[in-house]
């Protein structure tokens, strides 16, 4: 009989779930994604799979206060189609900011995850906020330290 020398998790229902909040003011947007990126997907946990959704629940309040780098306030763009002939529409990510600042943080973080029904169920754990509020007190979340 071959001895498993590690220990991996055969459903997800057995992943102990944590919550987490994170303050991302003055936090670099791509810095902060990777970050939560990790935590959605328990890289961060000894007992990571692949094909399990072992991650840990992610809350970040402060969204409006996030930074980028260079000139990308001007140069990068968000695009969506309106499913209509020629209906391809864009923002700055200053404009994006003034519209839905949530949607900055949560577009880095999907970029990030999987593109597969995995990553999408992952997508679904992360909170994001506008303002130090969030409705997620009676989960009593700690605090998120990260390594940006």
């Amino acid at each position: 009989m071959i001895k498993q020398s590690s220990y991996t998790i055969t459903k997800a229902e057995m992943a102990n779930k944590k919550w987490y909040v994170v303050d991302a003011t003055d936090m670099v947007v791509g810095r902060l994604a990777s970050e939560v990126a990790k935590v959605l997907k328990g890289k961060h946990k000894p007992t990571f799979t692949t094909h399990n959704d072992a991650g840990d629940y992610v809350i970040v309040i402060n969204a409006e206060k996030v930074r980028f780098t260079g000139k990308k306030w001007d140069d990068k763009n968000y695009f969506w189609h309106t499913n209509h002939i020629g209906g391809i529409k864009s923002r700055t990510a200053k404009e994006q900011l003034e519209r839905q600042p949530t949607a900055i943080v949560e577009e880095a973080v999907r970029g990030m995850l999987g593109k597969n029904t995995l990553g999408r169920k992952q997508f679904t754990k992360l909170k994001v906020y506008v303002g130090p509020n969030h409705d997620h007190e009676a989960q009593k979340p700690e605090p998120l330290k990260l390594n940006v």
